[in-house]
């Protein structure tokens, strides 16, 4: 049996710096040619397909035309497209090289072929198909000047691995036929880890390509993966390589693909199954964040203000609201994907209500609040500043999270991925801000250091290489406090691999572990010290914490004593998250915790959430609600004219001793409103179009902050401000 390939990181500092070469902060994806309804001034814009976007037919424009349209607005122009799917039916029905090749889509057990969308099917990559992605899309884009591709969604899904084309992959990959995976927990172990490597495969190949095509032409072309985090791949039983991209030199960088679509997903925590969106997309960002953290590669966040699934726009609206905040708990990540399919957002029809029938585009007051966000975007700092709570407690997640999720063998169920909330959201719902680590990373350098406490289990996910307990082990020696839960008795446990094979003869991987902090059998539950630090072993499956009603505590006790233990100071337990990056303060408040305190915050704070950014004197946030805040107390310049909230994007500002002035951009058929600091109140405000003509506008001055509030109606071909006092 071949094993997967070992991670190796040699010669990956060669490419730290290989990032977008522009100054890109912002970005959004298209299928369609500029159009004023979804000119949303963010600094590039990534246009979908060759052959477009398949769930959107009404695209009729030429690749080359929509690029040219964009690049006339004044936008860096980037690709993007699926890897597992896209606009490829002449492959598939046999219009590029005379074969039809249906049979490579990805096929279930009980036959039927998983789509994506008419004629569209997940595909199994095989080299045909990759050649045909090169030749046919990747030298097009790359004929068209375009130096940055994202290859979205590399994407295998658990219960697929039933087609020729996957057979054929197999016997050429594994050396011998084909094993039905719903037969045992190897043959699912061996399907899904092929999966894994399907994708891994592809992307370096078509990656590689692209950047020695684009070297011909004398281009330095860039290559990012849009992807999905391993906590949602997992829970929606998808594989797909994950982490194990870092190890690629081809890859430059990665969309986190986080959404209340991803963040809505069910899970349980204190005996319930509910949506929790906030923790969720807490925890989606900090796997994103920690799979690239250690490697400086460059990171977009995404957050959508709507999604795939039909709602109403007070869901959107609430649901945004916790997966923007979330996003912006990582202070090292400045870099955002503001929101896929504009012409979704904008010119859609959803529900007015969740009770109701009729259906609307969106609502102003919602399309002018999120303007306001999205452009705040274009200014949010990188801060060393750090989320509010106990820091340096770790969960640890691997790649193979997603090898065990279908089918289930044995009985042996882990309902909603509970084995890693269980690890998690006991303490992220008493106000612990747990980080993730990828076992995948933690041989790269400092990747453990600032980790106190680290929380792990083999009940969901396996090691891929025994050598991640060799730096598991140094950091316990070093002083870490190890807390191990696990009762080891899932079917995966003895699947053929390295702690069972190769002269290795250990029951269950963590054995290998214990073996190298020196314990002895039989592992019983226990706390043990092992050089300067302390190995605690539960054996418990940490799907008890949460499946069962107020079954954590025991756990949280000990996770708080080790902490203490190691810091002198016991964790801090609150239902608060606050996070300050320059002027803004971020706020989120969970529910589902004994306090049900509201957040209180006082001073001279514009509301980012409110489509009238009102300056409040004091806000409060309630339980399973969040905010952002603009402190002005914090502006850099306070004497200097300066927006500070606005919906649409700014340009050309220019002060005088008596005066300032600038231009404004946004979508069409949308409200601006803005946020201006000025030295005194303002006497004239002029408020023209780029032809002179007067634009009708509103206007307040706010005496305690110095600030003018100001709102019309936005153009994308711009409209002139001039303030004067």
């Amino acid at each position: 049996m071949r094993t997967l390939f070992i991670l190796s990181f040699v010669g990956l500092t060669l490419h730290l710096s290989a990032q977008i070469g522009d100054n890109v902060k912002t970005t959004f994806q298209t299928s369609r040619e500029w159009k004023p309804s979804i000119d949303v001034r963010a600094d590039a814009v990534m246009i979908y397909g060759v052959g477009g976007n398949p769930s959107d037919r009404s695209q009729k424009v030429s690749f080359e035309e929509r690029v040219r349209s964009w690049k006339e607005k004044g936008y860096i122009t980037h690709f993007m497209t699926g890897i597992a799917w896209g606009e490829y039916q002449d492959y598939f029905t046999g219009a590029w090289d005379g074969k039809r090749h249906l049979d490579e889509g990805q096929v279930q057990q009980n036959g039927d072929t998983i789509w994506h969308g008419h004629m569209v099917p997940y595909i199994v990559p095989s080299d045909n198909f990759l050649k045909y992605l090169k030749e046919k899309h990747i030298k097009r884009v790359i004929d068209a000047g375009i130096d940055v591709i994202f290859l979205e969604e590399p994407e295998f899904w658990a219960r697929a691995g039933y087609s020729d084309a996957f057979k054929r992959e197999w016997e050429k990959y594994y050396g011998f036929e084909w094993r039905p995976q719903h037969e045992s927990p190897e043959n699912t172990y061996l399907a899904n880890k092929l999966k894994y490597h399907l994708y891994y495969h592809a992307l370096n190949d078509v990656f590689t390509f692209a950047k020695e095509y684009g070297q011909t032409k004398g281009m330095d072309v860039k290559c990012y993966v849009p992807t999905h985090s391993l906590v949602n791949y997992s829970q929606w039983k998808i594989v797909s390589p994950e982490a194990s991209l870092a190890a690629l030199p081809c890859v430059d960088g990665y969309i986190a693909q986080v959404w209340t679509g991803t963040s809505r997903e069910s899970n349980y925590f204190n005996g319930k199954a509910k949506e929790r969106v906030f923790e969720t997309a807490f925890l989606e960002y900090g796997s994103m964040e920690s799979m690239t953290a250690p490697t400086g590669r460059k990171m977009f966040f995404l957050s959508d203000p709507i999604e795939d699934w039909p709602r109403d726009w007070d869901d959107y609206k609430k649901n945004y609201e916790a997966t923007f905040t979330a996003q912006l708990m990582y202070p090292a990540m400045a870099n955002y994907e503001i929101m896929p399919w504009p012409e979704r957002i904008y010119e859609g029809l959803y529900r007015t209500s969740p009770t109701s029938d009729k259906k609307e585009r969106i609502p102003r007051h919602y399309s002018t609040q999120m303007q306001v966000m999205i452009n705040t975007l274009n200014n949010m700092p990188v801060t060393q500043t750090e989320v509010s709570g106990s820091r340096g407690i770790g969960v640890l997640m691997a790649n193979s999270l997603m090898f065990q999720r279908f089918p289930a063998h044995a009985g042996y169920d882990d309902p909603q991925l509970s084995n890693f909330y269980g690890l998690a959201l006991p303490l992220l719902k008493k106000g612990v801000p747990v980080e993730i680590v990828h076992l995948e990373n933690v041989s790269l350098e400092k990747t453990l250091d600032h980790f106190q406490v680290l929380l792990m289990s083999y009940s969901s996910m396996k090691p891929m290489d025994p050598a991640a307990h060799d730096y598991i082990v140094r950091w316990v020696i070093k002083g870490g406090m190890l807390v191990y839960c696990g009762k080891d008795e899932d079917a995966f446990q003895r699947v053929r691999e390295w702690w069972n094979t190769n002269g290795n003869h250990y029951n269950a991987p963590s054995e290998h572990l214990f073996h190298l902090l020196k314990l002895k059998a039989p592992y019983k539950t226990g706390t043990y010290k092992y050089g300067k630090g302390k190995v605690c072993i539960l054996r418990n499956d940490p799907k008890e914490f949460v499946l069962k009603e107020n079954n954590d505590q025991q756990f949280v006790n000990i996770v708080n004593a080790l902490y203490k233990k190691r810091t002198g100071n016991k964790m801090e337990f609150k239902n608060y998250f606050t996070l300050k990056r320059g002027p803004y303060e971020i706020i989120s408040v969970v529910d589902e915790n004994p306090d049900t305190t509201p957040y209180t915050i006082k001073g001279k704070l514009i509301d980012l959430y409110n489509p009238e950014i009102p300056v409040l004197e004091e806000k409060q946030v309630n339980p399973g609600e969040q905010a952002l805040l603009f402190d002005i107390d914090c502006v850099d310049n306070p004497s200097e004219a300066q927006v500070l909230a606005t919906a649409s994007r700014v340009y050309n500002e220019q002060h005088t001793a008596n005066s300032y002035s600038f231009n404004v951009k946004g979508p069409a058929n949308t409200t601006n409103v803005m946020r201006i600091l000025l030295p005194c109140e303002v006497k004239n405000a002029e408020i023209s179009d780029l032809s002179g003509n007067k634009i009708e506008a509103r206007t307040k001055w706010n005496k305690s902050s110095k600030t003018c509030f100001l709102s019309f109606e936005n153009s994308p071909e711009g409209i002139q401000v001039q303030l004067r006092w």
